[in-house]
């Protein structure tokens, strides 16, 4: 048995030889555990994971007691486990390269000049005074509307599902489109920069669509959807209570109203909106109730 001490002098050794860099890669590892953890918790991937713990301790029993057969059938398995996971994970990983692929390493300006760029938060601005318009018109009257704000992830495969308009946005242009029982009542309206690109357009289903509460409908589901598969910003309006709801990397918030879904669409469409408008939204989202809409 180690005396104290000695535990002590062994601990103390081993922190004495820690150098900075293994701190970095500590740290570093952490984080990449951390957040792999985070993207697949209450995903599919993390039943996919619980069925991979189970099949490496029966691997493992089945090489304990001897079990030649299990042993041989298991060990075959996982000489293809890297090329299984990647296919098992593939919406999972998709997601996780997407999102990098989203992400701003850099601000080093956009892809228009000044003047181009001026242009396009012009036309966002007006957009979304269409779009809030619109979506409290139609809160008002229990219309079902599914809006479609497009960003960096291009989505020409949902555009051409639907009807091409390439038409300015208003409440006018919103109120005909949805208007029940017309053709394009059914479908999703997407946007590009400032305009109604395409209506009636179909949309993916969502990837954890076993987790989403049952009370909601058919367009939230496809709002969640569209939202997982691209960094869009969706705004539904519920056809059942009039509810006006955002879907944004996956998850569903609720209980909008014309003031905070301008402020919201602000600051994720308008750049110059990005750092003055953020807390502004935190303080008046502040006093209303905003749900994730999960089991």
């Amino acid at each position: 048995m180690l005396s104290l001490s000695e535990i002590i002098q062994s601990i103390w050794n081993v922190l004495v030889s820690i150098r900075i860099t293994d701190i970095i890669d500590m740290a570093l590892l952490s984080y990449l555990i951390y957040h792999g953890i985070k993207l697949v918790r209450e995903t599919r991937a993390q039943q996919l994971i619980k069925g991979i713990i189970v099949l490496v301790a029966a691997y493992l029993v089945a090489v304990f007691a001897n079990l030649q057969t299990m042993r041989f059938i298991l060990k075959n398995c996982f000489q293809w486990g890297i090329l299984a996971i990647i296919i098992l994970f593939q919406p999972e990983l998709r997601r996780i390269i997407e999102k990098i692929g989203r992400t701003r390493v850099t601000e080093l300006g956009s892809f228009f000049t000044p003047n181009e760029d001026d242009k396009m938060r012009e036309k966002w601005a007006l957009a979304i005074d269409a779009i809030c318009d619109a979506a409290q018109d139609l809160s008002s009257t229990c219309t079902g509307a599914l809006i479609i704000c497009e960003q960096k992830t291009r989505l020409g495969e949902q555009i051409a599902t639907g009807t091409i308009l390439n038409c300015t946005p208003s409440a006018a242009v919103f109120g005909n489109i949805f208007f029940p029982n017309t053709p394009l009542h059914d479908g999703a309206v997407i946007m590009r920069d400032g305009m109604i690109l395409a209506a009636g357009c179909f949309l993916p289903k969502p990837q954890k669509e076993e987790l989403i509460a049952k009370q909601l409908g058919s367009r939230h589901r496809a709002a969640i959807g569209m939202s997982e598969n691209s960094d869009a910003l969706v705004i539904v309006v519920s056809e059942e209570t009039g509810t006006i709801s955002v879907a944004e990397n996956g998850e569903l918030t609720r209980g909008y109203t014309k003031d905070t879904l301008r402020r919201l669409l602000k600051s994720r469409l308008i750049p110059e909106h990005e750092h003055t408008e953020q807390g502004d939204q935190k303080t008046s989202f502040a006093g209303r109730v905003i749900s994730k809409w999960k089991k």
